[in-house]
Formats: C-alpha cells, structure tokens, sequence
C-alpha cells in the first residue's frame, strides 16, 4: 500500500511525516493528494485555536498540548540552525519567532510540565525545559544542521541519533585537544612567518580560517579506519600552500624556494603556474598507523573548475582499485564562500553526483566561508539563506559551524567522513570564518568592509582562544605552549636557510604512483604487436552471435547474420 496515502492505521504514521505533509498543505493544498486535503480540512476544523489575544504571529497549532511540543521539537530540528552562534567576529541573528513558544501555543507556565519527548534521548516523560534545553543545545550552539529536507527517513534518523545523544558537544579527551592544538599552531604559525618574511608576496593566506587544517586533519585521521585509502582533494587559492605543508607534508624546504624564486623559473621547466595554484601528493601515517595517500590537483583561477576534475580523478581511482562499493577513495572538494554559488559547474558537478555513469558515493565537501566574495557582503552574491543552499538540491546534509570552536569543528568533520561512509552520499560543512588580510596580501580590505575589518583587527585568532581554554582546563600551561610555538618558528627558521642555500625541487613528478617505471623516452626498436590467430577467431565469432534467449532487432538480426 502507498504511503501517500491517508487511510494507513493511526498506529503506523509517522509524526514527521504527518508533519511534513501538513506544513505542504498549509502552503498549497493541491500539493497533497486528496485523501489528505480531506484530513488536514478536518484537523483545521477540530483543532483547538490558540488565544485570539495573541500578537498574530506564525502559530503552529495543533489538537493537544502534546502535538504542539511534538511540532515544537520538530521545528526545532528544521529551523534551529537560525538560532546558531555561527559568526566568529559576534554578529547575533535574532532568535527565530518561529521557534518562540507563543508560536506552539505554549508559554512559560508549560515549561515545568511534563510531555512525551519521542526519539529525544531523554527520559519519558520530561519536561518542557528539558526538552527546549537539550534541543538549544544540540541545534543553537556554535554548530547548526540543516537535514531535515533529506527524504531518506534512516538518514535523518541516524544524523539526529549521532547529533542529540552528545548535544553536538562530545567529550574529547586530552590528547584529542591537544592533537587539535597542535594543528592550530602548525597553521597559525605557518601563516605567521610567510607574513613576517614575505611582506608583499601573494600567499592566499589561511589567517582567519586556521581550524581548516585540525578539519582536514580529524578526517584524514578518520577515514583509514573506515576503508579510505586514498583522499581525492581540489580547493581554490585560500589556504591552499597551508594544506599543501600542515595536511600533505609538502617540506617547508620545497615551499620557501618557490618563495624564494631559487628553482626553475614559472611557465619554462617549472610546470608552468604559479604556487597557490599547483598540485601535490604524497601519504600521510595516521596516529593509529595507517597509511593513506592524498592528492591535490592544481586549480585554474576559475576556482570551482577543479570539481569534475577531481570527482573524475576518484572515479578513475575507484576503477583501479576495483572499489565498487565506493569507499576506498574519497573526494573532498574545498570551496569559497562566493565562488561555490557564483560558478554554474557547481551545479552541474552537484547533478552528475548521483548518475550511474558517474557517481563515485559522494564528495565531503568543505566551505571556507570568509563572509565576503572578494569585496561583496553575503547578501549580494547569494540569494537564499546561505552560500550552501544549492546543496539541497541533491538532499545533502549541510553543517554550519563556528570556525572559532575547535571541538565543534572537529565534531562536524567525523560526522560528515561517518555519513560518507554510511550512505555514499555528499555531503557539506560550511564553516564560519573571517579574511584577515583580504582577498591577498597586497590588498587593503577596509576600503570597501571598514566595519568588518575594525572587528577582525581587534578579533583574538583561533590558536589564542583555545590555548586560554586549554589552560584553563589545566590541559597545558602557557609555557608550554609557548615553547610549542617557538619550536615551530626554528624549525621554519632552519627550512627557510636551507632553502636559500639549497633549492629543492618544489614540485612532484606527475604519473609517479600508478605509472611508475614508464619512461618518456622513445625507441624506434620495432615492437611485437600481433595477437594471436585463435584469439581473433574467438572474437571474430563473438561480433557475429548472441545469446539464445535474446531476441536482437529485426535491423540488428539482419546485420549479425552477415557477419
């Protein structure tokens, strides 16, 4: 029997589903089908009305006082990602009126009194309060997830299930924290010293976005021990040279001759572009011991071009690896805030993702959103609510996060390499950033953003927020991290002398994994190519016969019976 339908047992219906197909019939009642215009027409004429004395904001009624905490929770789980902290530099969104109580028809007097929680991992009953505080937790905080437009029903269920049961707030342990801090120094200190030492040189710096590389870092780590053997990357400009030292292991030494202009000039023997814009390979040992190979793909100025690239590199790869299921490479694909809805090939990869002839189980995709497209505010270069919403398109969990939370940063990039997993599926994390310097280095951004940029001037980087955290946990002391910090200046110190006394080849030959021991010389030494004659009878009489049980084409069968 159809699901669709409305006569299914009142036992067997689904509140979200029921929900769902209620708000779609207050938008347009011939968006259901009839049996549930019927319903709903006859729902709207029993249920009981909310006090006319309200300020005739949106109210979410309902028949019971129970249906209007059932509708709260869901709305919860639909909108609460508005109510999110998301803005490292303190910008408050309003709370929601959607989600005040006087919209449930509820008030302040209801918070004490007891209620039917349903998959809530709480205890049943609980009370109002308990409810509203685990669900502000789970969905208001420094992390706020838009799912509840998947179709899939176990999806949703499995994303609530891993969201609601820790709050989106895991415990981490010490060494966790301190693995993510040991990032955060690597990429702020990276950051640091190409400032310091290349004044006025283009770097498309990370400065502001630091929590990219304990991102990237928690899923690389990740991913081996769900069947990843390799990761397929593209990203544009930004962060690009920090990814390519702090995630791939690109040397310090390969990295400062580019600076330093002490190898082969651009464009000649130097493979022909410039540093922020070359590819990289190389493997990565987990801390658990596990070996996984990571790729970069070099990336045109045309920043989202590189997604069908890379999205075909991993099909390739899957192919080679005879990985069928689809798990043993997997894509991740870093965007720009503006570039990712600006750019028509972000749709047009989007729609090739679930096509037999070219899916390869979903891309983890990762936004590094600055709040600003060159020197355009949000509103004016997306329409909608977000830079992510085109993800909806292919029913994509979305997850925005607050760049300045580690730990919320880290929760969210476990999550999405689990979901990928699970379900083959894409899927985005828009994590909330700032630019501290600008579209590059060269640039004065507080000519056109001079509000924006008084806030980041003033605005504690990401490292120093978590080591006063830190210290405050009793995790590290101050003087450790310090000496942390300045054994990464020597260290940078030492690769920067070498460099200049020594220049290292910067770039990876390409081909040199799977076509290894192919050389591009050529020999005119005559080759044998001939096939053998029985082998060609065999296909011969192949072209020209077919399987007893099929019935080809009567302009078909004319032609195999001339072969």
């Amino acid at each position: 029997m159809s699901t669709s339908r409305a006569d299914l047992s009142v036992n067997g219906w689904n509140a979200e589903y029921v929900e769902s197909l209620y708000q779609q019939w207050k938008q347009d009642p011939e968006a259901v089908e009839p049996q549930w215009r019927e319903f709903f027409r006859g729902f709207e004429l029993g249920a009981t009305r909310v006090d006319e004395s309200a300020d005739g904001g949106d109210v979410h009624t309902a028949h019971t006082k129970q249906g209007r905490v059932d509708s709260l929770i869901y709305h919860y789980r639909d909108l609460g990602h508005f109510a999110a902290q998301l803005d490292p530099l303190g910008t408050q969104r309003p709370f929601p009126e959607q989600l005040q109580l006087e919209s449930f028809g509820l008030s302040d007097a209801d918070l004490d009194e007891s209620f039917d929680p349903g998959s809530l991992p709480l205890e049943n009953p609980a009370t109002l309060r308990e409810i509203i505080e685990l669900l502000e937790d789970t969905y208001c905080r420094t992390i706020g997830a838009e799912y509840m437009h998947i179709q899939d029903r176990e999806q949703r269920r499995w994303l609530q299930k891993r969201m609601e049961t820790v709050r989106c707030r895991p415990k981490f342990s010490d060494e966790q924290k301190m693995r993510l801090l040991s990032k955060l120094i690597e990429a702020d200190g990276f950051e640091n010293f190409l400032d310091k030492r290349y004044k006025g040189k283009k770097r498309f710096g990370l400065d502001g976005g630091e929590s990219l590389v304990p991102m990237l870092d928690q899923i690389v780590e990740l991913g081996p021990i769900h069947g990843v053997k390799e990761f397929t990357i593209g990203m544009a400009h930004r962060g690009r040279l920090n990814v390519l030292v702090n995630v791939l292991h690109k040397t310090y030494d390969q990295i400062f001759t580019e600076f330093e202009e002490a190898w082969v000039e651009d464009f000649l023997e130097g493979g022909g572009d410039v540093k922020y814009h070359r590819g990289y390979s190389g493997e990565h040992q987990t801390q658990a011991g596990h070996t996984v190979r990571l790729t970069v793909s070099p990336n045109p100025s045309h920043l989202e071009h590189v997604n069908p690239v890379v999205l075909g590199r991993a099909r390739a790869k899957q192919r080679l690896r005879n990985d069928a299921a689809r798990e043993q490479c997997v894509p991740l694909l870093i965007h720009g805030d503006a570039a990712l809805p600006g750019q028509g090939v972000t749709a047009e990869t989007l729609n090739f993702s679930r096509l037999e002839g070219y899916a390869v189980g979903g891309a983890v995709h990762i936004v590094i959103n600055n709040q600003i497209g060159f020197t355009t505010e949000p509103q004016d270069y997306h329409s909608g609510n977000y830079c992510t919403d085109i993800a909806k398109a292919v029913n994509a969990p979305i997850f925005h996060v607050n760049g300045d939370d580690p730990e919320a940063v880290a929760f969210v990039a476990r999550l999405a390499m689990e979901y990928r997993q699970a379900f083959k599926r894409d899927i985005f994390i828009d994590m909330w950033c700032y630019r501290k310097y600008g579209h590059n280095e060269t640039d004065e951004p507080s000519f056109t953003q001079p509000v924006m940029y008084e806030k980041i001037s003033n605005h504690t980087p990401v490292l120093h927020q978590y080591v006063d955290r830190l210290v405050n946990e009793k995790i590290i002391t101050r003087e450790r991290f310090e000496t942390l910090y300045e054994e990464l200046r020597t260290a940078l110190d030492a690769a920067q002398t070498r460099s200049r006394e020594n220049p290292v080849e910067p770039t990876v030959r390409a081909f040199g994994s799977v076509w290894a021991g192919l050389s591009g010389e050529y020999s005119h030494e005559p080759v044998e190519t001939g096939v053998d004659r029985r082998t060609l009878e065999k296909v011969g009489a192949a072209l020209g016969n077919w399987p007893e049980d099929f019935t080809p084409h009567r302009r078909l069968s004319r032609l195999l019976k001339k072969r």
